[in-house]
């Protein structure tokens, strides 16, 4: 299905052959207003739409955080049928504890390195990076990788 996309800006991994290096700047990119958060709810509202994916930058650089939260707390509250993907530099044993993951269905976590990269590879950039399925992963207490 389509999905919405919102990249964040800010990133401090600054991975070799990034493919979205102007999204590195924390202050760059248009302020997330309640204008904006209003368009991504309208096409939220699309059935057709699957639900929305978070990119970067980094949505997990740490000044991200809680405003993140708090918007993910809300779109899984009006639309529980949505799923939400969110890509990250930083590894899953580093950010499973942040509440905001539980309002995650597939984090693809990992560092994008250009000597793995490997265009086949579905969701994802690199061989190391991986595609984790947040819920079944936090039932089982171990890494469930999406399929």
């Amino acid at each position: 299905g389509l999905r919405v996309v919102l990249w964040l800006a800010g990133c401090e991994h600054h991975c070799k052959n990034c493919q979205n290096p102007v999204t590195w700047d924390p202050d760059g990119g248009l302020p997330f207003d309640e204008a904006a958060k209003a368009e991504i709810y309208e096409e939220l509202d699309k059935e057709y739409v699957s639900g929305i994916t978070f990119s970067g930058g980094d949505p997990l650089l740490l000044r991200n955080r809680e405003e993140l939260t708090e918007f993910l707390k809300e779109i899984k509250k009006n639309y529980p049928e949505k799923t939400i993907w969110l890509y990250t530099g930083y590894l899953w044993d580093d950010v499973q504890d942040l509440e905001l993951i539980q309002y995650l269905d597939v984090l693809v976590d990992g560092r994008f390195v250009e000597e793995l990269k490997d265009n086949s590879l579905p969701w994802k950039g690199s061989a190391n990076q991986r595609v984790i399925d947040v819920q079944k992963t936090r039932e089982l207490g171990q890494i469930v990788l999406y399929a």
